[in-house]
């Protein structure tokens, strides 16, 4: 079992902190979204679309890597 001070462990740690900082980024940007789609901007709402898909694709490999490290 791994101790608290395996680099494997605060790796993994830091990276899930990471992870739930990108899962908030990516609320925020969907409320912000919502709100310009509602105000008639709808190319920006589009663009903010395509930014949340990147933080999606994003953290599917941040939660895969953070398995992976868990794992070893």
């Amino acid at each position: 079992m791994p101790s608290d001070s395996d680099p494997n462990v605060a790796t993994a740690d830091a990276l899930t902190l990471l992870l739930h900082n990108q899962h908030a980024l990516g609320a925020a940007i969907e409320e912000v979204t919502k709100w310009l789609s509602e105000s008639g901007v709808e190319d920006v709402a589009l663009n903010a679309v395509k930014a949340m898909e990147t933080l999606d694709t994003n953290a599917k490999a941040l939660s895969d890597a953070i398995l992976r490290i868990r794992q070893s």
